[in-house]
C-alpha cells in the first residue's frame, strides 16, 4: 500500500509491527511539553510554500524529500513531526520508524489543530 500511496519502498515493510496510536502526540501534550522546556524536534513536513505561510518554527523537511535526506535527523533525538492534518506526517512518522528512529511521533491534526486548539494567531488553511 506504501508504494502506491507514498512511494517510499517498492514492497510493504513486514519486520515491525506497530500501533499507530503509540506513535502520535496530541496538540495539547506537545503544548504540555513545550512549556516545560522538554527538548523536542519538531519536524514539519510540508512544502516550501505552506511552511511559509504558517508555522509552527520547527525544522523544514518537505515529506517528498525525507528519502533522501533522513539521515539528516538525529536517531536519539525525540522528534515530532507535523503538517497541515496529519496525514503526511503520519506517513514521515511511519518511514522514520521503520528505519529505526524509536523516538518520534505524529501531531495528531497537524498545524491546524494545533491554530485551532492553541495558539489562533497561527494561521488556517
Amino acid at each position: 500500500m506504501r508504494k502506491f500511496n507514498v512511494g517510499f519502498r517498492d514492497t510493504p515493510p513486514i519486520e515491525k509491527t506497530f500501533d499507530r496510536r503509540e506513535l502520535e502526540i496530541t496538540v495539547d501534550e506537545l503544548h504540555r511539553r513545550m512549556k516545560n522546556g522538554d527538548d523536542l524536534f519538531l519536524l514539519d513536513v510540508r512544502n516550501p510554500d505552506e511552511y511559509a505561510f504558517a508555522n509552527l518554527g520547527g525544522h523544514l523537511l518537505p515529506l517528498q524529500e525525507l528519502p533522501k535526506r533522513f539521515g539528516e535527523l538525529d536517531r536519539k533525538r525525540e522528534i515530532v513531526v507535523h503538517c497541515h492534518t496529519g496525514r503526511r506526517s503520519a506517513a514521515a512518522v511511519e518511514f522514520l520508524y521503520e528505519n529505526g528512529f524509536q523516538h518520534v511521533k505524529n501531531l495528531a491534526g497537524g498545524i491546524d489543530e494545533w491554530s485551532a486548539r492553541v495558539d489562533p494567531k497561527i494561521p488556517r488553511y
